[in-house]
């Protein structure tokens, strides 16, 4: 089809005009950060400057909800009505139903592969918390520990064919985590680091380990129990410095309360906050 130069730059001028209105990625010291979030949905999104949203996998069944094919169905619908990408699917019910013992664990990472790689979606969290948490005060339960390697590494190569990252999140520290990695021994597997699960909840110094796992991170979760992430700049500050370091590109993920009740306007200033800690 032959375009003239007048249609050219009628429909140039649209795309740019509708590029102007998405929300702006940060950069510093040659870190480009996307403000992702896991509390608004992509019908509220762009209201609250996010540039991305992190779904849910879905509560347990022999199917999870997002591999059925009418949900991924209504996701892509959503994405094309806000133009805006899932940065992250979340696999939250392994907290009540462990990778490491369930019999439907892998069989759950696969469905999350495949969905993942139809809604093009590079991050799978893969969840350790609750009843899956592989610590005991804070020494690795060694059996649960040598099945999730195992399951992991056996799903690994499947990801890497459909280009996503199974990124793990745990109470673990960076040197149990470096643990688990080199075990797995897999490019498609790495972590997901919450910066308040390690600095707040288990009281690493979560700046350090961050520096320590350079290279080993694929996405990350900032959130502050029931207070804005301003409310603890210094924390914050010390944190984005750790980021900046290790030159990570990708997204930091709100997964922070609204202490004034309104999501929208609670998400937007969580995410202008983050956006200042690496403008």
């Amino acid at each position: 089809m032959k375009l003239t130069r007048r249609t050219f730059i009628r429909q140039t001028s649209g795309l740019l005009t509708a590029a102007a209105l998405l929300p702006k990625a940060a950069y510093a010291a040659g870190t480009k950060i996307k403000v992702g979030a896991c509390v608004v949905g992509l019908d509220v999104a762009k209201q609250a400057g996010i540039e991305g949203v992190q779904v849910w996998a879905g509560n347990e069944a022999d199917e999870l909800d997002i591999h059925t094919a009418g949900t991924r169905a209504k996701y892509k619908l959503q994405m094309e009505s806000a133009w805006l990408p899932i940065c992250s699917i979340m696999l939250g019910l392994l907290n009540d139903f462990p990778l490491a013992t369930d019999p439907r664990g892998p069989a759950w990472l696969t469905q999350c592969i495949e969905a993942a790689q139809d809604l093009k979606i590079k991050n799978i969290l893969v969840a350790f918390f609750g009843k899956g948490d592989l610590l005991a005060d804070k020494k690795l339960k060694e059996e649960e520990f040598k099945s999730v390697v195992q399951r992991l590494k056996a799903a690994a190569p499947r990801a890497k064919e459909a280009g996503v990252t199974l990124a793990v999140e745990n109470y673990l520290s960076a040197e149990q985590n470096l643990r688990l990695l080199e075990e797995v021994n897999h490019e498609a597997v790495s972590l997901y680091y919450d910066v308040y699960n390690t600095g707040i909840t288990m009281g690493y110094d979560s700046p350090a380990e961050i520096r320590k796992l350079k290279g080993r991170i694929s996405q990350i979760h900032f959130k502050n129990g029931d207070r804005y992430l301003d409310e603890s700049k210094p924390y914050f500050e010390a944190i984005a410095s750790a980021v900046k370091e290790i030159s990570y590109q990708g997204w930091i993920v709100l997964e922070t309360s609204s202490p004034s009740k309104n999501g929208v306007a609670d998400a937007k200033r969580n995410g202008d906050f983050v956006r200042t800690l690496f403008a």
